[in-house]
């Protein structure tokens, strides 16, 4: 794994972009998505294939966060969560491991606000949302530990003051030295029985990152195992205790978030297949999955996506399927594009440096990032089985 310190990547050209995000700076949704999408175009297109072999772009991601990419999702600055979709999909069009690491950034910016934590809301919060520092999300685990898909990994013991937490993580992106993450811990009493789970913002200089081992691609998410040993966690640390209820209330913000990587890793894909039409438009024709049935199937996809996150905090059984059936379709949607346009730029799109290789890869890792496409699947099964009415007329 490549190291977390290789921060400022060659091959990134500088374009012109809107200035840092200040106090009074223009955040409007025109500004945040012309900033967004000049950085994606320039500076992160050139980057991409250097990120797929390893390059950790947090220069890039800082810029994303100047101009307003990292913060129009949070309460303070407007609640956009579609604003944040769509600059997230903007980003993944160029570059899905990008658009992964903007919604790390994002939803340890969410945890962060609805903790309501005073040590988390302040300046803290600030550097965050303006990309001037950096943190993840460790809750793979805990999420499919919620489902009962595997156990809890990280446990707490309660002390004086705090907890006291040890356990090791295999998988946490989008961290490094200096940097932090939403994490979550079962707590135990006696005869390690966990009582409940504890979410906490973890400071990576406070644990031991592992490095993992090579994926097939998106190699510069930073990604890396972390142990704790004993580490002490007090309450200006603290996210939620306990941290399912804030788990419940936010899972519908933190799932949508994720669209914008499969969108943007579709359209990604369907200008593959567009860049071809004039030369191979005339063999093309008989392949499944058209340009025109890709572009259609996205922009509808698009706009449900963007209804469904005007109530990001809608805590509706109902409104939940719609969000992780939403998500699904974005996985599935993302892989029908990417394996069309390596279908229709033929031998060219195989080589190891063509984009459409790439997305394959990038599709692939949107299907099996937690919630993966069969998570998805298993939880829409369980919450439809709680609704279905019974023969008495009332709940299963």
């Amino acid at each position: 794994m490549p190291s977390a310190l290789a921060l400022r990547p060659a091959d990134v050209r500088v374009v012109d972009v809107p200035p840092a995000a200040q106090d009074g700076f223009d955040w409007t949704d025109a500004a945040v998505l012309a900033g967004t999408e000049a950085i994606a175009d320039g500076p992160l297109s050139a980057a991409a294939p250097g990120i797929d072999r390893g390059t950790y772009p947090l220069d890039i991601l800082g810029r994303f966060g100047s101009v307003g990419a990292l913060g129009v999702h949070l309460d303070r600055h407007g609640a956009r969560l579609g604003l944040s979709i769509a600059a997230m999909q903007a980003a993944s069009r160029a570059c899905g491991a990008t658009g992964f690491l903007m919604w790390c950034h994002d939803v340890c910016g969410l945890y962060m606000e609805q903790s309501g934590n005073p040590s988390l809301t302040g300046a803290r919060l600030d550097d965050h949302a303006a990309g001037r520092s950096f943190g993840g999300t460790a809750l793979s685990n805990p999420m499919k530990a919620f489902a009962g898909i595997e156990p809890i990994l990280l446990r707490a013991r309660r002390v004086p003051g705090g907890y006291r937490v040890s356990g090791m993580l295999p998988w946490v992106s989008h961290i490094g030295p200096g940097q932090y993450c939403g994490a979550i811990a079962g707590v135990t009493g006696p005869g390690d029985t966990i009582s409940h789970e504890i979410m906490f913002l973890l400071a990576c200089d406070r644990a031991e990152l592992r490095p993992c081992p090579p994926f097939s691609g998106m190699e510069g998410t930073s990604t890396w195992g972390v142990r704790v040993d004993d580490l002490f966690v007090g309450q200006d640390e603290i996210i939620a205790d306990p941290a399912r209820p804030f788990i419940g209330r936010i899972r519908g913000a933190f799932i949508l978030l994720q669209c914008g990587m499969g969108l943007g890793v579709a359209e990604g894909s369907l200008d593959a297949m567009l860049a071809v039409e004039e030369t191979l438009g005339h063999v093309n024709q008989f392949l499944d999955d058209r340009p025109d049935t890709i572009a259609a199937e996205l922009a509808e996809l698009r706009a449900r996506v963007m209804r469904l996150a005007e109530t990001p905090y809608d805590g509706a059984t109902d409104y939940l399927i719609d969000v992780l059936d939403a998500r699904a379709q974005t996985s599935e949607l993302a892989l029908r594009a990417s394996q069309s346009a390596l279908l229709h730029q033929g031998a060219r799109g195989y080589l190891m440096s063509a984009a459409p290789q790439r997305r394959i890869r990038e599709a692939h890792f949107v299907a099996i990032v937690t919630p993966a496409l069969k998570h998805l699947r298993w939880e829409m099964a369980r919450l439809s089985r709680e609704t279905l009415p019974t023969a008495e007329g009332g709940r299963a």
